[in-house]
């Protein structure tokens, strides 16, 4: 129990997760086969929908679109500040930060990382590690949307008796720049309105707000 309690808000999200991408497919599927039955076509299986390009490409689409929001919010808050945010540093903190702030190398404590106390490239990748990883989920998802995506059209190119395009043709297009903005928009849109409504509107026992009785010029729980 006290896993469960110590990992509760990991193990919630994963778990919707799980819950929503099922859904997703088992709506997906059922939607695919009506459209095959409309057709006169034969009815698809379910590992053949979830293996197949187009609940691929849905799935990517989102996927990129989430952890460039991210990578960018990550790195755009090393430098850049919002008075009055929960979200940001305080006004004059921008920066890295120096090895004292940021425990590593000699001012590393017993219990850091043992990259952490590392010299080198070591130290340097581990400093960055969030931000790599989020980057390169960001490329992968991008890169099984657009080829995922490449195969679709040239599915729908077939049945309308129309060329097939590449891969580099596909980036051009604006069906992918269409469906790759419409989500990029909104990702950035609730990240702008969590950085700015935080610093007027509250809720309590919530991590992401400053206390309710905080006044809204104050940054990052602490007093200027």
């Amino acid at each position: 129990m006290r896993t469960i309690r110590d990992n509760a808000l990991s193990l919630l999200f994963l778990g919707l997760f799980a819950l929503t991408l099922i859904a997703q497919s088992v709506a997906g599927w059922m939607e695919d086969n009506e459209k095959l039955q409309q057709h006169g076509m034969p009815p698809e299986s379910y590992l053949g929908f979830v293996t197949s390009s187009e609940f691929v490409v849905d799935v990517a689409e989102n996927w990129q679109s989430e952890f460039l929001q991210f990578f960018v919010f990550i790195a755009a808050t090393i430098w850049l500040v919002q008075r009055g945010s929960p979200e940001s540093k305080k006004p004059g903190d921008e920066g890295p930060d120096s090895d004292e702030e940021q425990l590593v190398g000699e001012h590393a404590r017993d219990d850091s990382p043992e990259w952490a106390k590392a010299r080198g490239i070591r130290q340097v990748l581990f400093s960055n590690s969030l931000l790599i990883v989020m980057g390169a989920v960001f490329l992968l998802s991008w890169l099984a949307q657009s080829l995922a995506g490449t195969v679709v059209m040239n599915s729908e190119n077939a049945e309308h008796g129309q060329p097939p395009v590449t891969w580099l043709e596909y980036l051009t297009l604006p069906d992918f720049w269409s469906r790759t903005f419409q989500n990029w928009q909104s990702e950035f849109l609730a990240v702008g309105a969590m950085i700015a409504l935080s610093i007027f509107l509250r809720q309590r026992g919530s991590s992401e707000s400053k206390p309710v009785g905080a006044p809204h010029h104050e940054t990052a729980g602490s007093s200027e």
